[in-house]
């Protein structure tokens, strides 16, 4: 296996690799190279020659369409970032090694870039002008790889062997409602907020300093964001579980008031990159703006951030 690890990168061309790569990103030779201004006749004998080459097939061609096989996208998950890597040190020695610059890529959970996202961008435009950064809203797992992603920040993410990362910022779920709603409700049930189409249970089980006390629960409004949710209930339409940094202000001002706890809720927002032993220079410089705005990782730190 060794032998064949080594004759492979024996043949491997450079350049016919950051072709692939470019291929491969794109989705397709006509768009990669329209993207490129180059000739698709080029970039087809380029990749033909590495698949020649390295004696695999890299894509399925068949009419208009280009398909990466099995060992094209192998190949195009381990070299993307070498390749990108190398364009970031070529660059940093050119310039003497003190600009950050080139694209940052970044996807975020819908309620943090409500928040959050858009100062925390601008403060990373300001320190690093020479950055193109792009920052999505998106609640699903992007495939950082697929979508072409640097960073990407994720809620309780599931374990992924592909990434590594950080948890920068914790935060949990309490149950809050306007000080003029009852707690026992009408026939002992309360009006909430949800968010989302899903049926909740019939009971929500809240922590309290006595003790965990139940609430049967009735859903009257049901909405797609937090921050929509979080209006809803300071009208005084129902209670709702929210973030507690999403609520601090209004508990201090007595504008809402905290029923409890919700038990189990812990909520850890991570950043996440491609695993790989040298870190983008790019990259690295977000993960610092990240460290230092939010340096314990507390959820007092996000809400005063917000409120700031």
């Amino acid at each position: 296996m060794l032998g064949r690890t080594v004759s492979l990168v024996e043949h491997m061309d450079l350049l016919a690799l950051a072709d692939f790569n470019l291929v491969a990103r794109h989705g397709g030779f006509g768009k990669a190279a329209r993207a490129a201004g180059r000739p698709k006749a080029t970039l087809s004998r380029r990749v033909a020659e590495l698949e020649a080459a390295l004696d695999l097939r890299l894509f399925e061609r068949g009419g208009r369409q280009s398909k990466l096989t099995e060992e094209g996208r192998a190949l195009f998950e381990r070299t993307a970032a070498l390749l990108s890597e190398l364009d970031e040190t070529a660059a940093a020695i050119a310039s003497g090694g003190g600009t950050v610059r080139g694209r940052l890529r970044v996807s975020a959970p819908l309620l943090f870039s409500q928040t959050a996202m858009g100062r925390l961008a601008a403060e990373f435009a300001l320190r690093h002008p020479e950055v193109r950064l792009e920052v999505t809203t998106d609640d699903r797992a992007v495939d950082m790889i697929e979508e072409g992603y640097d960073l990407v920040i994720r809620v309780n993410p599931a374990p992924d062997e592909s990434l590594v990362g950080r948890a920068f910022l914790r935060d949990r779920l309490v149950v809050v409602a306007s000080p003029a709603l009852a707690r026992s409700g009408r026939d002992g049930i309360v009006p909430v907020v949800v968010r989302g189409s899903g049926d909740p249970k019939g009971v929500w089980d809240v922590a309290t300093p006595d003790g965990r006390v139940p609430i049967a629960i009735e859903p009257v409004l049901r909405l797609s964001s937090l921050i929509m949710v979080r209006d809803a209930v300071r009208a005084g339409v129902g209670a709702a579980r929210l973030p507690i940094s999403l609520v601090a202000g209004d508990l201090d001002s007595g504008r809402l008031v905290r029923w409890g706890d919700v038990e189990g809720s812990e909520i850890a927002l991570w950043a996440l990159y491609p695993s790989r032993r040298l870190l983008s220079a790019r990259v690295s410089a977000f993960l610092d703006l990240l460290k230092q705005a939010f340096p314990k990782g507390a959820p007092d730190e996000l809400a005063a951030y917000v409120m700031s």
